[in-house]
C-alpha cells in the first residue's frame, strides 16, 4: 500500500462511509470505492464488513490502523516544520554587530522580528569590526552589521545606510555656539578621542592630519558611545559616528555637522558560501525598515 492508500483507510475506518471519506479528501465516492478494492486486492483479504450501508472494519483493518499511526503523526509534524519555515516561526538565527549598529538599530528591529515568534532563538553577540567579520566568515553568524567596509573574499554585503560622523560636546562647551565644527576648532580643548587601529578611530585621526590640526585626546576610548557618555558628563569633545549621537542624546549632549565630512556607512554582511535562509531574510528586512524609519527619516544632524 502506498501512503494515499493508507490515507483512505483510515477515513473510511473513521467516518465508516466512503460518501464521508470522500468528502473529507475532496475525492468522489467512486474514487474511494474503487481504492478499497485495489487495496484488498493487493492484501489478499478483506479490509471491511459491508452492514447496513455501513464498512466495518476488520480486525486486520483495524490493526494497520494502529501501525499508520506513526507514519501519520511524522507526517503531520513534517508538515508543521514546514509551515514553521515558512513562516520563519521555529528556526535559530545567529547575529553579530558593531556597537553603534548593535545599540541602534538592531535592538529594537530584533525586537519587532520576535513578536509573533514565540519559537524562534535569536544568539546575539556585540564585537568590534574585525569580530565581525570572522564570524561571518567562519559561519559562526549567519548575518553581520558593521560600520564601514574594506573588501573581503567571500562576505557578500548591503549598504543600509548612509551617513556622516558628528561633533558632540557637553552643554557649557565652548564651542557650543557654532553651527560647524571642524578639527582645527577642536586644538587646544579637551577631546575624547576614539582608540588608535580602529576603523573610526583611524578616520578621524586622518581628519586632523589632512586639516594640519595636530590630535592629542584628553582621553581615549575604544567604542562611540563610550565617547558620547564622557561628552555628556562635560569631559570635553568628540567625533563620533551619528547612530552613537542619536542613542545617546540627551538634554547634556550637544550634536554638530563635523567637516569636512567623515563617511559612515552602516552595512549588512552575510558569507557568499551560503544562501541567507529564510529567517535571516526576514531579518535583514526588518533590520532595512527600521533602518528607514530610525536612521533615514530621523537623523537631521
Amino acid at each position: 500500500m502506498n501512503l494515499r492508500q493508507i490515507e483512505i483507510l483510515r477515513a473510511v475506518i473513521r467516518h465508516r462511509t466512503t460518501v464521508a471519506a470522500a468528502d473529507e479528501l475532496a475525492l468522489s465516492q467512486p474514487a474511494i470505492s474503487n481504492a478499497l478494492k485495489a487495496m484488498e486486492a493487493q492484501a489478499g483479504f478483506a479490509l471491511f464488513e459491508r452492514v447496513n450501508n455501513r464498512l466495518l472494519p476488520t480486525a486486520e483493518a483495524m490493526a494497520l490502523y494502529k501501525e499508520s499511526d506513526a507514519i501519520f503523526a511524522l507526517h503531520a509534524k513534517l508538515e508543521n516544520r514546514v509551515r514553521d519555515f515558512r513562516e520563519s516561526r521555529s528556526a535559530r538565527l545567529s547575529i553579530v554587530a558593531t556597537p553603534p549598529l548593535a545599540h541602534g538599530v538592531i535592538s529594537p528591529a530584533l525586537s519587532s522580528f520576535l513578536h509573533g515568534r514565540p519559537q524562534t532563538r535569536v544568539f546575539f553577540d556585540v564585537r568590534r569590526y574585525e569580530g565581525i567579520i570572522d564570524g561571518v566568515s567562519d559561519g559562526f553568524a549567519e548575518l553581520g552589521f558593521a560600520l564601514g567596509l574594506s573588501h573581503h573574499p567571500g562576505i557578500a554585503h548591503e549598504i543600509l545606510h548612509t551617513g556622516e560622523m558628528v561633533c558632540v560636546m557637553p552643554q557649557k562647551h565652548p564651542l557650543i555656539d557654532r553651527a560647524v565644527i571642524s578639527a582645527s576648532d577642536l586644538v587646544g580643548l579637551p577631546f575624547i578621542g576614539l582608540e588608535r587601529g580602529t576603523r573610526l578611530g583611524e578616520a578621524v585621526r586622518e581628519n586632523f592630519a589632512q586639516a594640519g590640526a595636530p590630535f592629542r585626546p584628553t582621553v581615549e576610548v575604544r567604542y562611540c558611545n563610550t565617547a558620547c557618555m564622557l561628552a555628556a558628563a562635560g569631559v570635553g569633545a568628540a567625533v563620533v559616528d551619528p547612530m552613537s549621537a542619536r542613542q545617546n542624546g540627551s538634554q547634556n549632549l550637544v550634536v554638530r555637522p563635523f567637516t569636512p565630512a567623515i563617511p559612515s556607512v552602516a552595512y549588512a554582511l552575510w558569507s557568499e558560501a551560503e544562501p541567507l535562509s529564510r529567517l535571516a531574510r526576514a531579518f535583514l528586512e526588518e533590520v532595512r525598515q527600521t533602518t528607514r524609519v530610525s536612521l533615514d527619516a530621523s537623523i537631521s544632524i
